[in-house]
């Protein structure tokens, strides 16, 4: 899938070197991109402006960050959801849907427009379908959305509210669900995008102005755009590294595509094919994204 023969082709940003980049996270007051090395243990911030990337190591896998607030940022854990403070590197737990399955861990988390954080789990060793979605309430209650998930994975929904669409990437489906804003509330799942025709699985999402959603496609080498009303592709970017695991739009106008990719897995000659893998790439793509929410956060 080496060909250049693509319209569009994202560009190496960050030569981060990850095992497995994902999740990130755009902060406008800050401008700076958060994201993840799930593999590495760690989460990251990268200024655009600077090129300087924090690192700040956790000692676990860690599946999602969103913000919360000044140095404050939520995560989806091995263990769980935690708090964590940017500034004292101060790792403090909040609570473990999970704590009885300690085969499982966090993946993939966003925050709706009502500030509540929706992350899922997946086993470790992707052999069963032992996973669920969860929110997480700004009061740190909890509650169990979703079950019969092999591996959880994007989440994005609708700009005026009324649905949400989320990823399981080994079932490779993409589910829309209706959404209530109010009651943090999904129903009525039906099967939006199989993407068993697709290159590789869908892995992480997001969605711009227009209502489409960007899909990144795991083993796919590219980031695609979907009509949610119609179900249909309408457009890819082609990445530099086969494994794109997750994409978000920022810069000041919204209007980057940051992507994240992955190296694990690879060997030495794959390497030498995608020497970036494991960087996070951008792209402008003509269309401005929607806002990334905050955890406790009212719209």
């Amino acid at each position: 899938m080496r060909s250049h023969e693509h319209a569009h082709e994202a560009e190496l940003f960050l030569d981060a070197e990850a095992i497995l980049a994902e999740g990130p996270c755009w902060n406008a007051e800050q401008g700076k991109l958060y994201w993840v090395d799930i593999q590495g243990e760690k989460f990251c911030r990268v200024d655009p402006r600077t090129g300087l990337n924090e690192v700040f190591p956790i000692g676990k896998p860690v599946g999602a960050v969103v913000c919360a607030g000044g140095e404050r940022v939520m995560l989806a854990t091995k263990d769980g959801f935690e708090s964590y403070d940017c500034s004292t590197q101060q790792l403090t737990s909040v609570v473990d849907p999970e704590a009885h399955l300690p085969e499982n861990r966090f993946n993939d988390g966003k925050c709706d427009s009502a500030g509540r954080l929706w992350a899922g789990t997946m086993e470790a060793v992707e052999v069963h379908v032992c996973g669920s979605l969860y929110v997480l309430e700004a009061d740190c209650s909890y509650r169990k959305m979703h079950d019969d998930v092999f591996v959880s994975n994007g989440l994005a929904w609708s700009p005026d509210d009324k649905e949400m669409y989320y990823i399981d990437s080994m079932k490779q489906t993409v589910t829309a669900f209706e959404f209530d804003v109010l009651t943090g509330s999904i129903s009525n799942p039906r099967l939006l995008i199989d993407f068993q025709s697709e290159p590789g699985y869908p892995d992480g999402m997001t969605v711009d102005e227009e209502g489409m959603l960007w899909i990144a496609h795991w083993d796919g080498w590219q980031v695609s755009r979907w009509d949610p009303r119609t179900g249909r592709k309408i457009d890819s970017v082609f990445v530099p590294a086969a494994k794109a695991t997750s994409c978000a739009f920022g810069g000041e106008n919204l209007d980057i595509l940051y992507i994240t990719t992955a190296r694990v897995g690879l060997d030495e000659e794959q390497l030498s094919n995608q020497p970036h893998a494991g960087g996070i790439y951008s792209f402008k793509p003509g269309v401005k994204g929607t806002r990334t929410y905050s955890f406790g956060e009212m719209k």
